[in-house]
This record gives C-alpha cells, structure tokens and sequence, in this order.
C-alpha cells in the first residue's frame, strides 16, 4: 500500500496554486501598508500597493473573460506588468530618487498595444517572448537600484541583490524554449507546463522580497535613528558621541598598520562676545558658518564634529604636518568667510591645536588628548586669537602620562604653501 502511494506521481493544480497565490500577495500587500502606517516610508506604500494589484490580476486570470464585460483580455496581463514597475520604482523611492512615470507604465502599455497586433496571437511565442523580456527588464532594474547602493551600509547582505536577479534570470528561460516550439499546439504544451513553475517561483520570490524590503526598511529606520543619536542638530556635524565612534573605526585601521593620527581642536574666538553683541540667532550662524568652512576644507577621509558650544574638534589620516596645513588653510578660510555673518560684520575667527601621536593611542586617550587641545589653545587670561597651536606626542607613554609630563613652550616658525611664513606656539612632553 505504501509503495502504491510513493509512485503515485505529484501533480499541482495550476488553478489551486493561482488561488494561493492570490491570497498570498494579498495578505503580504496588506502587511506592507500596515508596516507603511507604522513607519510612514513611502516606499513601504509603493510596495503594499504594487502586491496588491499583482494579486488582483492574478486574480482576473482565474475569472472567465465573460463574466465582465468590456474587460480586455490583455488587462490581468497588463496590470501584473504595471505591479512590476510599481516594485522597480518602489526601490528608486526608498533610495531617494524620483518615480519615473513613463518607465513604470510602459510595459504594461507595450503589452496592451502589441495584443492589438496580428504578430502577437493569444499564446503564441511573440507574446511568451514580450511577457518574459517586460518581467525581466523590471526585475532586473529593482536589482540595479539595489546594486548602486551596494557600498552603504543598508545593501550589504547579498539576498538584497540575488533574490531579484535569480527572479529576472529565470523569466528568461521561456525566451529560447518558446523559439524552440513555434506551433501553437506546442506552445499551449509549454505555458501549461511551465505555468506551474512560474507561479511557485513568483510565490517564492513575492515572500522573499518582502522578507528583504522589511529587513531594508528596519535597518533603515535604525540608520536614522543612530544617525540622530551621533549628529549635531545645528550643524550637522558629528557630536562628541559621533566623533568617539569614528575614533573607533579610524584608529581599528591605522594601528594595524602603524600610522599617525592627528586631531584638531577648534575653539571660536571670543564666541561669547559674538552673542552678547549680536545675538544668539547670529551666534548660530556663526557656528553653521564654521562647520560649513569646515567640511569644504577637509577630506573626504576626515571626520569633524562639534563637541559643544563653540568647540569643535576633528580627526585626520595622516602626520603632524598635513594637520598643520589642514588647520592652517580652514583658519585662513574662516577668517575670510567670517567678516560678514548674515549681513552683518562680525569679524568671526578661530584657533585651532594641532596635535600628532600613533594611531594606537588616540582610542584609550582621546577624550583626554582633546582636553589637552583645550588646554593648549589656553583657557586663562586674553590668549591671542586666530592661532594654530601644535602639540605633538612623541610616544605612547607620552600620551598616557601627558597630565604629569612638564611641558615646554616655543615659537617656531613652519612654511606653508598657503602663506610664505607663519609663526605657531609649540607645546610637547619633554
């Protein structure tokens, strides 16, 4: 009895698995306009809505032409083709990019027009042909989307870019086997046959993709969560949090292989003047001004942030003397952009301390090596204003026993390409 049971062969129901299928892209259109209303990202939107008219023209497959009048035979086609547009332009949405109208509904007015055509009679291979290439090219443009943010931090797990590849390439398939079979009673053989692949591919690929669209959009959501958690809300610079983080991940690198670190330690002079004579709306213009001075005139590689009214502090790739030209062309450019603030002459400059140690020493002592910057630039008495101050470490224990190190003071003169000649305070451990 058994063995009967085990030979009997398996057949699926091509009626049955299109009901399922139905309900399932219902049920998975539904559930991404209900995480849409939770998280209000439009994409989210786009995607419930795009499932939901693939199920519905799956669902006008299973009806007899008949029963609703005036309803073209190409339209469940149609409708499934401008589904598939809706996902393409879903993922341009949740990247940040414009819908494009004409691209979205092109496939489903290309098949609509072609079944008008006598070359295009029902179930022949130009129309297996159409069909597969629209579903194809839709797909494989949702992979694109996902491919051109491959290098951020949201398009690194490879499902993100093979589930809808694998979906584009087995749509293809049809394409060689249809121009294989060009009778129609042949053709009739092949849709019937492979209808049933195709629609637990489509099952398969559905649940997938929503899988990775929920796993996208929750990570997301996290990004701009952290993202405010570790920014500056005036500035849009990293704020101290950030800036620790950043530490992290630049001195990782640096000490494996042994490279200098600088940091740079800004303070804005006499900041508080600049709001008791002008106001605090200008005292905040003052501080964008800077972080945009800032962020034009560092590498892309740096990283600045503000660690608290007006002092600001950055890290940097490289030795003493790059940190040197770095600061000294940000205080030159500052100085410059600085007269004027919102109309008004203010006169804005900054000091800024420079200082150089082993990239190995900056993570367990970067918050008291930029205490140390603070010092440097001087807190007691009038200290002159619009200055580079250098403090450079010549070991890791230097570092570590700064606070009982005597220090040293000189002035030395250091060439640079942006000015003949320029004279900095120098303080070190002896």
């Amino acid at each position: 009895m058994t063995n009967q049971g085990l030979s009997i062969p398996l057949s699926l129901d091509v009626t049955t698995l299109f009901i399922v299928a139905t309900c399932v892209a219902a049920l998975l259109g539904v559930f991404l306009l209900f995480a849409w209303s939770q998280d209000r990202i439009r994409a989210l939107a786009w995607w419930g809505a795009a499932y939901l008219i693939g199920g519905f023209s799956v669902a006008l497959w299973l009806t007899n032409p008949q029963t609703i009048p005036y309803m073209p035979a190409s339209l469940p086609s149609a409708m499934l083709f401008l589904s598939c547009g809706m996902i393409w332009n879903a993922a341009r949405l949740f990247h940040g990019r414009n819908i494009l109208w004409p691209a979205m509904l092109a496939g489903a007015a290309a098949w609509m027009i072609a079944c008008t055509m006598a070359v295009f009679p029902p179930m022949g291979a130009n129309r297996i042909v159409l069909a597969s290439l629209i579903v194809s090219a839709y797909t494989f443009l949702a992979a694109a989307e996902l491919w051109r943010e491959r290098r951020k931090a949201l398009i690194r797990r490879w499902p993100a870019l093979f589930v809808p590849a694998l979906h584009g390439a087995v749509f293809l398939f049809p394409i060689p086997i249809a121009s294989m079979m060009p009778h129609q009673s042949g053709l009739v053989t092949l849709a019937t046959g492979w209808i049933a692949v195709f629609v637990l591919e489509m099952l398969l690929y559905a649940v997938g993709t929503a899988f990775i669209v929920l796993v996208l959009t929750k990570e997301r959501t996290l990004r701009m969560h952290k993202t405010a958690a570790l920014t500056d809300p005036l500035t849009g610079l990293f704020n101290r949090r950030g800036l620790i983080e950043a530490t992290r991940e630049l001195t990782a690198t640096h000490a494996r292989r042994a490279k200098p670190v600088t940091v740079l330690a800004f303070d804005l002079d006499h900041f508080k003047s600049i709001n008791d004579r002008f106001g605090h709306a200008i005292g905040d213009d003052v501080l964008k001004l800077f972080a945009a001075v800032a962020s034009t005139n560092m590498r892309v590689s740096d990283f600045v942030a503000r660690l608290g009214g007006e002092e600001f502090a950055a890290i940097i790739r490289g030795s003493l003397d790059e940190g040197i030209a770095i600061a000294e062309r940000l205080r030159v450019a500052f100085e410059s952009a600085g007269r004027t603030v919102s109309g008004r002459y203010i006169g804005a400059t900054v000091s800024v301390g420079v200082a150089a140690h082993a990239a190995a020493t900056v993570e367990p002592f970067g918050g008291r090596y930029l205490a140390r910057g603070g010092r440097v630039l001087g807190t007691e008495g009038d200290p002159p204003k619009s200055r580079v101050v250098i403090s450079e470490f010549p070991s890791f224990e230097a570092a570590r026993d700064w606070r009982y190190s005597p220090a040293y003071t000189k002035i030395v003169t250091v060439r640079l390409r942006e000015s003949s000649s320029r004279q900095f305070i120098v303080e070190g451990a002896g």
